[in-house]
């Protein structure tokens, strides 16, 4: 078991603003195409899987890996983004990569 500390938990899933159902949805169509994944379970990005484990977890099942996870998650989607992470438009290829860290853009955060 991880020590999440607040702060850590709380701006993880402020800043991963899809569902875990969303994500894997984003995930399987982001892979699909004639050479799609043998297992859609397994689509994606290993960080986007990873991130997808992690919001079907509760806080007190996560891992020190779960948590380095989230700390660069956090970390990658401040980089791109601004710290007010207010919706904003910008070219698909950025908006795709964020989508596939749990970020969508173009949503609220809530």
């Amino acid at each position: 078991m991880a020590d999440v500390d607040d702060e850590l938990w709380d701006e993880f899933h402020r800043v991963v603003n899809m569902t875990s159902r969303e994500l894997g949805d984003w995930l399987r169509t982001r892979d699909a195409g004639e050479d799609a994944e043998a297992l859609p379970d397994q689509a994606g990005t290993p960080t986007g899987q990873e991130v997808l484990g992690i919001l079907g977890k509760r806080r007190g099942d996560l891992t020190e890996e779960d948590a380095h996870v989230m700390r660069r998650v956090v970390e990658r989607v401040h980089a791109q983004r601004r710290d007010d992470l207010e919706p904003t438009a910008g070219q698909s290829g950025w908006r795709h990569r964020l989508m596939s860290l749990g970020h969508d853009p173009l949503k609220p955060v809530g």
